[in-house]
């Protein structure tokens, strides 16, 4: 149900942090009880997947990088990620425990201590990188930097009590000499670095000069880490020159291409989304700040949200689009993106985040796993990416958004991704990779990233007890890194424990959020000059005070606002929780009358024409009259709303065609198929 449009006062909706502030009735303990039963079943069965898919590695695999469970062998994989033509195979290397690496936090986190220990050990005194292997920069730092680094701080967490009495830095050690390692790629002109690096012998002859944007900027939490362990700032300068330098290159629209040259820094691929080559640049920025503290992250981050808000959504999906004009390019789902709701809880857009997260779910629905490609606009399978390597992004989300909103509903949706994988995936040893989604064909591959973060994600998910009192954000490669006073330049209060700020009512004191602060909404920041408004990333505001989403119309609305136009209409009031997230579970909300949707416009029409089906949210079809779109301009112009939405709205061809051009929400379902011959030619402007 949507807010009244004329309430004229700020409405404050607050969560409850403690049962002991009211009592709980018979029915909403059963309620509880049955929940938490159903947790505690799920989290077992997580558990078994975990050690069905690690035990078969040890069994099978180690000490080779990843497991085959389909002829129960192993492949020597660290030189091959991201090696799609598979160029330059080592001819020596037998393997770097990749699978075992990624799998130490993982351990911690469901409380095999004794495990951790006997990993810890073998790896340290059998793990080397001088080895004459080329590596992808990017996959081996997330992968192995990242997991030596985040089980060194593990082990030595006073909290944890692991590994007592011989651990002396063994895995920072290694992961120094990792970074030293990755140093060479980083001697360019720009400062850009190469994709590929020889672990031995550094950048080799006639080194590929094309990269990726999140190739080189998604080094940072690493390499950070790493300097603010070792004291050595270089692994952290190296990063961040190559980040700034990145972002010096965005087009005006503030919007970034996929691949680039790292010598000339010129960019190859002007198109780009929130998928494959750029997502973790998004999220590495933000995390950042989180880690870090360091402001520039911040502002990054703020004016690149904005502009993905801005061109590259439409409704709950996000297209590609060229970064030079904003112009879509390719309507098209990838398993990569599911990531983006997840990020959206970091910043406390619960709404777009709920949103999003239902569509991709459906499409797991439809197909039984997340594919890797799906053609928006046709409303079908790419003919050649269809396969699904056991991705973590959708369980990655739907964690976040079950700390954010403890709706159950995500426990059902986490229900459904462990029986899919059981049913799908599952083989005598271990975990396949699905070929084809649409015969689930099989493939003798199980990824890395399986323990890393899909059983990871989904442990936490029905058991967050690892997250008790403690504050971490996780890499993109699902390694749990500390947020940590000590390593801030200028800290972000809502992080830390012990610099918690604080709204205060008359009646009971709430954790405030300084990023929703900043961000979501829109805020006005009082200086010497008067008030500077400052634009929402929040384009769909949540129609309830919990933010849970049971329809679409509680799955909000786009409301598009501009920055000339923002009344505020809702400050997010977020929990530190430790996850290190900032998670809006009340909502401080403005209603005025300015504010239209799309929703009401709907209920509003009462236009007469022949039924026809379409395809509406979540892909269910049903009978949609058609929308005389002069009638449809004039309800728009009429509620009293901004003065540009009509013309935005209706676009030049609305009268004689009866469409509304790509760009606002709803147009699905209004227009149809009209909606579907502009975006399949590809015009935004003329009607097919």
């Amino acid at each position: 149900m949507l807010l009244p449009r004329n309430c004229g006062s700020w409405l404050l909706f607050f969560l409850l942090f403690s049962p002991l502030l009211f009592a709980p009735s018979t029915s909403q303990s059963h309620f509880d009880s049955r929940w938490a039963a159903k947790k505690r079943l799920m989290r077992d069965k997580v558990r078994e997947m975990f050690y069905h898919a690690y035990e078969n590695y040890m069994t099978h695999a180690f000490p080779h990088d990843e497991l085959k469970p389909l002829t129960k062998s192993f492949t020597d994989s660290l030189s091959e990620l991201g090696n799609l033509k598979l160029q330059h195979l080592p001819q020596d290397y037998n393997g770097s425990a990749l699978t075992l690496i990624e799998s130490l936090s993982s351990l911690v986190i469901m409380g095999n201590n004794t495990e951790f220990e006997r990993a810890v050990t073998w790896l340290s005194e059998n793990l080397t990188f001088n080895v004459d292997a080329r590596i992808n920069l990017f996959e081996c730092n997330i992968r192995v930097l990242g997991g030596l680094i985040s089980a060194h701080i593990l082990a030595t967490d006073s909290t944890n009590r692991l590994v007592q009495g011989y651990y002396n830095n063994q895995l920072l050690n290694l992961a120094e000499d990792l970074g030293r390692r990755f140093l060479p790629a980083f001697h360019t002109p720009t400062g850009l670095p190469y994709a590929w690096i020889n672990l031995k012998y550094g950048v080799m002859e006639n080194e590929t000069t094309e990269t990726s944007t999140s190739g080189c900027g998604s080094l940072i939490l690493e390499m950070g880490a790493l300097s603010r362990l070792t004291g050595d700032p270089r692994y952290e300068s190296a990063a961040l020159r190559a980040l700034r330098k990145l972002w010096s290159m965005r087009s005006s629209l503030n919007l970034l291409g996929t691949t680039l040259d790292v010598i000339t820094g010129e960019w190859i691929e002007y198109s780009s989304g929130i998928g494959a080559g750029v997502d973790s640049f998004y999220e590495y920025l933000c995390k950042a700040y989180i880690l870090f503290g360091k402001e520039d992250y911040w502002r990054m981050f703020h004016s690149a949200y904005l502009a993905v808000q801005k061109y590259f959504r439409y409704g709950p999906w996000y297209h590609e689009a060229d970064m030079r004009t904003g112009k879509p390019t390719y309507w098209q789902l990838t398993s990569l993106q599911a990531f983006w709701p997840g990020l959206q809880v970091l910043v406390g857009d619960i709404g777009a985040a709920n949103s999003s997260h239902r569509e991709f779910f459906y499409v797991w629905q439809k197909f039984g796993v997340l594919p890797e490609r799906y053609l928006l606009d046709h409303q079908m399978l790419h003919p050649t990416e269809k396969y699904y390597p056991l991705r973590p992004e959708l369980a990655e989300s739907t964690f976040y958004l079950y700390q954010a909103t403890k709706d159950p509903w995500y426990i059902q949706v986490g229900e459904s991704i462990v029986n899919s994988l059981n049913s799908y995936t599952k083989v005598e040893g271990g975990f396949a990779s699905v070929r084809d989604v649409t015969t689930m064909q099989l493939e003798d591959h199980q990824h890395s990233f399986f323990l890393a973060e899909t059983c990871k994600y989904l442990y936490l998910l029905f058991d967050d007890s690892f997250l008790v009192d403690r504050n971490y954000i996780f890499t993109t490669e699902g390694h749990p890194l500390p947020v940590l006073s000590s390593w801030h330049e200028r800290l972000p209060e809502t992080y830390i424990p012990t610099n918690w700020t604080y709204a205060k009512s008359e009646q009971q004191t709430r954790r405030a959020s300084a990023m929703s602060l900043q961000v979501c909404p829109a805020i006005a920041l009082r200086s010497g000059h008067g008030v500077q408004q400052i634009e929402s990333a929040c384009h769909i505001p949540d129609s309830r005070g919990d933010h849970r989403c049971f329809s679409d119309e509680e799955c909000g609305v786009d409301s598009k606002y501009s920055t000339s136009n923002i009344l505020s209409i809702g400050r997010a009031m977020a929990v530190a929780v430790p996850v290190g997230v900032l998670l809006a579970l009340g909502v401080l909300l403005l209603c005025t009358a300015q504010v239209s949707s799309d929703v009401k416009i709907e209920q509003d029409i009462s236009a007469v024409g022949v039924g026809e089906m379409v395809v509406v949210r979540g892909g269910n079809r049903r009978a949609m009259q058609e929308i005389d779109c002069g009638e449809l301009c004039k309800v728009r112009c009429s509620l009293n709303s901004r003065p540009n939405r009509c013309k935005r709205a209706c676009g030049t061809c609305c009268v004689r065609c009866k469409c509304v051009p790509p760009g606002t929400s709803g147009n699905r379902e209004l227009c149809g198929t009209c909606y579907t011959g502009m975006t399949t030619h590809g015009n935004s402007t003329k009607c097919p």
